[in-house]
């Protein structure tokens, strides 16, 4: 099936609009700040603004690895601007946001991934937007156990990290990125931050089996994770992956189902779900 095919009613929705939704494009213009909600072109933009709620991406535009799924351009990213954490922080603060998901591109450039960069953020929003809860959705950090920790010792409320696919289609679908190494992360984090949350998405539609989904919920459980995400893979652009089908809703909720049979105690799982989609 090619990206271009016409999108199923269930996938239509309409552009977000209104004042909130205007204040908030306002003051992250303002503060500088890039956010998953627009440059994915997220369909529940209007929904999490206006229930206060964003995700925010640190560490600039520019991707170190380029995953065939995602809009983010692959390149030489430029070093990181040291006053982003403070900048992030005020716009929680202004905005008075109840939960914040803060993601990065992948630098693996830096030594530590980005690591301490997440940590300050943690640090700043927690003494500028002190209610406003704090989810981290983290690269692998290449592995890099050091950069782990750095993250971890800054006590998010949430840690996440996305495995995106089935190990089958991490070739095509992941470059880079080792299946393996993203279930180590939840280990290490389960075994040295036990009272931290962990959470993990998937997305549908690149041409995997139920019985490959139903073993990464297992894997995903197995190495320490509660909450789950199942969203519909859509590409960006003609350039990307090409979709091999829409999910229907009803296989959606057998993904939701079969998730909560694994263990899993918050699930989402539908069409138009992302994997910072409502705090988990």
């Amino acid at each position: 099936m090619s990206g271009s095919s016409p999108r199923p009613e269930w996938l239509k929705v309409r552009a977000p609009s209104g004042a909130r939704v205007e204040k908030v494009s306002g003051a992250l213009a303002r503060h500088g700040l890039r956010t998953v909600c627009r440059e994915a072109r997220c369909p529940n933009v209007g929904e999490c603004w206006g229930e206060g709620t964003a995700t925010v991406i640190l560490l600039g535009g520019i991707c170190t690895r380029g995953c065939a799924f995602c809009s983010v351009a692959a390149g030489t990213p430029a070093p990181p601007d040291p006053s982003e954490p403070e900048r992030v922080a005020a716009a929680a603060a202004e905005l008075s946001w109840r939960h914040i998901v803060v993601t990065s591109v992948t630098r693996d450039d830096l030594p530590d991934g980005g690591a301490a960069h997440f940590a300050r953020t943690v640090e700043s929003l927690r003494r500028r937007a002190p209610g406003t809860a704090v989810e981290l959705l983290v690269p692998d950090f290449a592995g890099n156990e050091g950069a782990l920790r750095t993250v971890l010792d800054a006590r998010p409320d949430i840690l996440a990290h996305n495995v995106e696919t089935v190990p089958r289609l991490y070739p095509a679908v992941r470059r880079g990125a080792e299946y393996g190494r993203s279930l180590g992360l939840f280990r290490r984090t389960a075994a040295m931050a036990p009272a931290i949350p962990l959470k993990s998405g998937i997305m549908v539609g690149f041409g995997e089996r139920e019985e490959e989904v139903a073993d990464v919920f297992r894997d995903l459980f197995a190495a320490g994770v509660r909450s789950i995400t199942v969203g519909q893979y859509l590409p960006p652009s003609r350039e990307h992956l090409p979709l091999s089908e829409y999910v229907s809703p009803e296989r959606f909720d057998g993904y939701a189902v079969l998730a909560r049979e694994t263990g899993f105690t918050k699930v989402l799982s539908g069409p138009l779900v992302r994997s910072s989609y409502r705090p988990a």
